[in-house]
């Protein structure tokens, strides 16, 4: 039996690294994994891959994987919530065998967008005004944009003097490419781009080291974004020990690193060297993760309407909590394998058939109009010719493929006590059959014969019994349901004749 299996190399119930083996049918494909920059690879005849637009990041993608009438679908990280950037992820009712979704924020339904950006003002602005630095750290390529722009608005209308740095580099490289590649963002700022890039930043000017002891007010964005090394580390470790400091984590934090400790409300971190950084400046936690959260997951999986559904990129314990989330309103298997374990789904591969016009017209003739929730029986002869499949009437096949018409019939022999002559005897069929069938046409021919439709009966003498005569019923496999009714009927036998 066909089947589809996947191992998560990374991402199996954990968040980080990615990296998905997908076998589906005969073809290994690897999700996630990079490429080399030395090998070019134009990837197989018979593999189509089609791209979604993902939100997230600029460029995220979702692929659809599809080998013949096999498909899956794998998400990669994608955000159904517009943002002041990018659009919402968005894809089609594809159907796929199999929907590999990330589960970040599994367990995680998000408050307004808009009451979360107030509230990111207002402590921002809270700090700077009372003498504070504010760190934020993020990745070079989302949330730093998302947030600059942000900060940028605000800025400019309550006319504030305070610094806003970001970290160069990464971020900087990335504010270069979103210029670049503007048509990939959402329509507002696609509209106002004639006007104003959104990413020439007036207010945010790039960071220099130096910069982070220098004294008064600041807002410095710098990588990366967990606090767990690079050049927001090296800020935050000289900031930590101000009470008039805030830290802001704005999305995600692995356990074991610098941000998901504070974040847990530990004040005491033990650093390499075995020193230990007191951390007394003001610790905030405000998501504006472009992860899509439960609602956005659950959304994406009612759109693409897959077979099965695999979650990747969680952690176990919100992981369970969506997959019976998942499986209880979409009534599907929804699976969690963890690294390095394989999970094998069988399919059931459809063949599509194309349908001549004219066996159509002759179904629609019938009066039975096609109804497209409904399967329907079709009789027909199926063509294959040049890998193609075609069901077209048994006329038509024979004109195409010059064969001349061989018909089947079926007979059967029904013993009828009965010591009439086989003429009277065949009357007696006839007029029973005629009082039964009254939608079928019903004919006595001249040979003494009967027929019901294509079914022939005729009446013969027992070559021992006299008293016995022997029906043969014989008839198309067109007509193999009536045939079988009239056999049974007779077999029962005839209704007395009156004396």
């Amino acid at each position: 039996m066909p089947e589809i299996r996947v191992t998560p190399l990374g991402a199996g119930q954990d968040v980080g690294r990615s990296c998905i083996l997908v076998s589906i049918a005969g073809k290994n494909v690897m999700l996630d994994c990079g490429m080399h920059m030395g090998f070019n690879d134009d990837v197989d005849d018979e593999l189509e891959i089609k791209a979604y637009y993902a939100g997230h990041v600029l460029g995220a993608a979702m692929f659809q994987i599809k080998v013949g009438s096999e498909s899956v679908v794998y998400t990669g990280d994608y955000n159904m919530t517009p943002d002041r950037h990018l659009g919402a992820a968005w894809i089609d009712k594809c159907r796929p065998n199999l929907l590999i979704t990330e589960s970040t924020y599994a367990t995680t339904i998000r408050d307004s967008k808009r009451c979360r950006e107030r509230d990111f003002l207002k402590k921002v602005h809270e700090a700077v005004e009372h003498g504070g630095k504010v760190l934020i750290p993020v990745f070079a390529l989302g949330r730093a944009q998302e947030l600059c722009i942000l900060l940028e608005t605000f800025w400019e209308r309550m006319n504030l003097k305070a610094p806003i740095y970001f970290s160069t580099g990464l971020t900087e490289k990335a504010n270069h490419y979103y210029k670049l590649f503007i048509t990939w963002t959402n329509q507002k700022i696609r509209k106002t781009f004639v006007q104003r890039n959104m990413f020439e930043f007036k207010h945010i000017k790039a960071f220099d080291r130096a910069f982070a002891d220098n004294p008064g007010p600041m807002v410095v964005f710098a990588t990366p974004g967990m606090l767990h090394a690079g050049q927001s580390l090296q800020i935050f470790r000289k900031w930590a020990g101000n009470e008039k400091n805030m830290v802001i984590m704005p999305g995600y934090c692995v356990q074991g690193t610098v941000g998901h400790k504070i974040l847990s409300g530990q004040r005491k971190l033990e650093m390499e060297g075995r020193q230990v950084l007191e951390v007394k400046m003001q610790v905030e936690y405000m998501s504006f993760s472009a992860h899509a959260d439960a609602k956005g997951i659950m959304q994406l999986v009612g759109q693409a309407e897959p077979e099965s559904v695999l979650l990747v990129h969680g952690e176990a314990k919100k992981m369970e909590f969506l997959k019976q989330k998942i499986e209880q309103e979409f009534r599907v298997n929804c699976y969690m394998p963890a690294n390095g374990e394989t999970v094998t789904l069988p399919t059931s591969p459809s063949i599509p058939v194309g349908i001549s016009l004219g066996l159509l017209k002759r179904e629609m003739a019938q009066g039975l109009l096609p109804d497209a929730k409904k399967p329907r029986l079709l009789h027909g002869t199926l063509i294959m010719k040049d890998s193609n499949f075609r069901l077209v009437s048994s006329e038509q096949a024979l004109k195409e493929l010059g064969l001349a018409e061989h018909q089947l019939r079926f007979t059967c022999r029904v013993h009828l006590h009965d010591p009439r002559k086989e003429q009277e005897t065949a009357m007696r069929v006839y007029s029973h059959l005629k009082s039964v069938l009254k939608d079928h046409c019903v004919q006595h021919l001249p040979d003494g014969s009967v027929t019901v439709e294509s079914i022939l009966i005729q009446a013969a003498a027992h070559s021992e019994d006299p008293g016995t005569k022997v029906l043969l019923v014989s008839w198309t496999y067109q007509d193999e349901e009536l045939g079988s009714y009239l056999t049974s009927l007779l077999k029962k036998g005839l209704p007395q004749a009156p004396s």
